[in-house]
């Protein structure tokens, strides 16, 4: 694990001086933050069940067991030692059993489409790749490369200008959206960071996809088009661009101006969770004012809302989805997963 986290998250870089530096918001939280994690981890480790699966909405996909073993991860906790080693690794061991011929990870019910679930899933299968027992490690690489191999080549399906690059509900599909789209690029970003071999052109691909559904007038990104669910999405535009080397690009500042002007529309929004989660990724790697704002905000909103067997209910997906995404969320300081690595030049004059 030591290795990979010292290769950190390559993002290209460039000066944010006009920003101030920021007081450590995080440190100001820490408080309060640290035992609601735990509580919301003890909850988690509560509910699932002895196969690795959840219970409530898409519990039994593999979709969700990969969001609750990320929320471990996020805290720092590990799959070879310590309280929730067995739950981190229960998760993995359902991931890899339910791997199709065709390389999708897809179990019970995954909502509007598989290819949701198999790309959080390979995110999480790479992130964790390297952490696991020897034993894991072999089963993770004969079926990591599987499913980074479908999601290129639902990449490549043959579809209208429009689409190329992205993803969708299925392998097969012909079509794209962003939010499926955010999910497959954070895996291929990953999975490259750990050395797969992923095309630099898949990348290249994705990105022109996105930029093809922003805003640059108002600095939003749609899902279908350029301000459709702009709310819950802008973030996630945000993020991918910040992670495939966009970083201080007009697109991510007028991004992180838009989340600026309009977090608040997020609540009661009908993707609220997603969207604070991306949100919170997506600021913490502008940094300065961007992260200081909005961090201030969402602790400040969510942290009473965690209900007193340490869940949050998110109206998506229920209460395990809701606690494992918030999680993800309030963690991004913590930095212990290599999705959340920024360059610490981020935050200097």
């Amino acid at each position: 694990m030591g290795v990979r986290l010292l290769l950190g998250w390559l993002v290209l870089v460039s000066s944010l001086s006009a920003q101030e530096v920021p007081r450590n918001v995080f440190t100001d939280w820490k408080e309060r933050v640290d035992p609601s994690v735990e509580r919301a981890l003890q909850y988690l480790a509560s509910v699932q069940n002895k196969d690795g699966s959840f219970p409530e909405n898409y519990g039994d996909s593999t979709g969700i067991p990969a969001l609750a073993g990320m929320a471990f991860l996020s805290k720092g906790h590990l799959p070879t030692e310590g309280l929730y080693a067995d739950n981190i690794n229960r998760c993995v061991d359902f991931i890899v059993s339910h791997q199709d011929r065709e390389g999708l990870y897809v179990a019970g019910h995954a909502g509007s489409g598989p290819m949701y679930a198999h790309n959080i899933s390979t995110l999480f299968i790479s992130e964790v790749s390297g952490m696991v027992d020897p034993e894991r490690q072999e089963k993770i690489a004969r079926t990591l490369p599987k499913a980074l191999a479908l999601i290129l080549r639902a990449q490549n399906v043959q579809k209208p200008e429009d689409h190329q690059g992205g993803w969708r509900y299925h392998p097969g599909s012909n079509d794209s959206d962003t939010s499926c789209s955010g999910w497959a690029l954070m895996a291929l970003r990953s999975a490259k960071l750990n050395g797969a071999a992923v095309p630099d052109k898949a990348i290249a691909d994705a990105v022109d996809y996105l930029y093809r559904h922003y805003d640059e007038n108002e600095g939003c990104f749609g899902y279908s088009n350029r301000d459709s669910h702009k709310y819950s999405l802008t973030g996630m535009g945000l993020l991918c661009l910040e992670l495939c080397g966009e970083h201080g690009k007009p697109a991510t500042i007028k991004a992180g101006d838009f989340v600026l002007r309009n977090h608040r529309e997020l609540a009661n929004n009908q993707f609220e969770f997603y969207g604070n989660y991306y949100n919170a990724q997506g600021m913490f790697q502008l940094g300065g004012k961007y992260w200081e704002t909005y961090a201030n905000y969402m602790y400040d909103f969510y942290l009473p809302k965690q209900q007193e067997d340490g869940s949050w209910h998110s109206r998506e997906a229920g209460r395990v989805y809701g606690t494992s995404i918030m999680v993800l969320a309030f963690t991004v300081p913590y930095r212990q997963l290599p999705i959340y690595q920024r360059d610490e030049r981020v935050d200097e004059e």
